[in-house]
Parts: structure tokens; C-alpha cells; sequence
């Protein structure tokens, strides 16, 4: 059995979130998805402050779908801080913004995210690329045993 596991998506566009969850939801996903609308409350949650104060922190996403563009802390301040923490430097951090930014994409990269995809504006090739990114980071790759990021 497949252990208890969830996926946080931090992103602050309701329609992004909507289609988000159709795409994993056509992939047959199950991983609950947790959504954090900006990067105080994606702060919050995985470091169980404010009002994820009495979560279950065994409980760590197997993957962060983190938008840059963030009210109150910035996806790139929130990946910063995935990384510099022993709790979560581990967890798997797919950038996935609209930005065209080549400085986004390099900072990104600098700070440890593992994957950078640009939001397509087709919704067709957004729902392929979901299920191309959920397939190959929840089945195919081997992320390291809970223990050891804890």
C-alpha cells in the first residue's frame, strides 16, 4: 500500500488551481492536493506555524508545485526556504509559473527547484503536461526514504 501522501500546490490563481486539479484528476492522481494560495500560507503549512499549527508534520507533500508570482512571500523567497530546512530540502519542487523570465528560470535552479515548466496557455497541452510531470515525479522517480528527510 502506498504510503499516506499529499501534493502541495502553492499557487494564488483560482483558475490555475481548478485546472490543476482536473489535470491530476484525468491522470488518475490520488495524492490529496493541498492548496496554498500565497507564500506565507505554503510557509505555514509545510512548517506546521499559523493555522497549520496542530497538523501532522510526518505527514511532508512527495511534491511541491510552486507558482513564482506569490502575494506576501514570493515563490522564490518559499523555495529558499524548502531548502535551507532539513524538514524539506528534499521534497521535490517543480517550478510552475507563466514566467518567461530567464532570470526566474536561472534563480530557480540556483535555489535547488528540481523541475521549471511554463504554464501553456492551451488547455489541452496544460492537462498533457500535468499528467506528464505527475507520471514521471509520483511513479517513476525514486525519491530518497521519509526517514532520511525528516
Amino acid at each position: 500500500m502506498k504510503p499516506k501522501s499529499n501534493i502541495l500546490l502553492v499557487e494564488d490563481n483560482e483558475d490555475d488551481v481548478e485546472l490543476a486539479r482536473a489535470a491530476l484528476a484525468k491522470h488518475n492522481v490520488t495524492d490529496k492536493l493541498v492548496v496554498a494560495s500565497d507564500g506565507a500560507q505554503a510557509l505555514d503549512y509545510l512548517f506546521g506555524t499559523g493555522q497549520y499549527a496542530n497538523r501532522d508534520m510526518s505527514v511532508l507533500p512527495s511534491l511541491i508545485l510552486l507558482d513564482l508570482k506569490l502575494p506576501k512571500i514570493s515563490g522564490l523567497d518559499v523555495l529558499r526556504s524548502i531548502r535551507d530546512d532539513e524538514r524539506t530540502k528534499l521534497i521535490p519542487v517543480i517550478v510552475l509559473t507563466s514566467s518567461e523570465s530567464e532570470i526566474d528560470l536561472i534563480e530557480s535552479y540556483r535555489l535547488g527547484c528540481n523541475s521549471y515548466l511554463r504554464k501553456p496557455t492551451n488547455f489541452g497541452q496544460f492537462m498533457e503536461d500535468m499528467g506528464k510531470m505527475a507520471g514521471y515525479w509520483l511513479e517513476l522517480n525514486k525519491p530518497p526514504p521519509a526517514e532520511k528527510t525528516l
